[in-house]
């Protein structure tokens, strides 16, 4: 229990940084020209939504990768592989997207971090069983965000 919660600790601290990073990137971004100019799908929510739908995915995945780092094992240097990954790509879209302007691209980013978490979800659900509930809203939401980015190609 001590391992897991101390794990869980570590894997909140580098979830918040990572989106504390990917923030700084983003700025003002939102509220630009270029961004309110965009042509968005129908189903884009409000922009208090994304604070909280990626507050409380990151707060489940945080239990979830504190879990898996206990119960993986002899698996932990592929579980800390996929991780830095998916941290690398989270981090990288707001850069890709917002500053660099890049909708191509940042498409690209997030269904890469989509896959990359899809696959660490497949491979490690034997381990995680019902744990395997908590990487979901992180899988929901980067569906729903690959679809955004999505229409933004496709419309703009």
């Amino acid at each position: 229990m001590k391992k897991s919660l101390l794990s869980t600790t570590l894997f909140l601290l580098l979830n918040f940084a990572a989106l504390a990073i990917g923030g700084l990137f983003t700025g003002n971004a939102v509220s630009s020209e270029w961004y309110q100019n965009l042509a968005k799908a129908p189903w884009t929510p409000p922009g208090w939504v994304f604070g909280a739908a990626w507050t409380f995915v990151m707060l489940s995945f945080s239990f979830y990768m504190g879990r898996l780092w206990v119960n993986a094992g002899k698996h932990n240097k592929l579980v800390i592989r996929w991780y830095l990954t998916q941290l690398l790509l989270n981090i990288a879209w707001n850069p890709v997207f917002f500053y660099a302007k890049s909708i191509d691209m940042g498409l690209l980013v997030i269904v890469g971090l989509l896959l990359n978490v899809l696959l660490i979800t497949v491979k490690f659900s034997r381990i995680q069983k019902r744990w395997t509930l908590a990487i979901l809203p992180y899988l929901i939401w980067l569906c729903i965000a690959t679809s955004l980015n999505a229409y933004i190609l496709l419309y703009n």
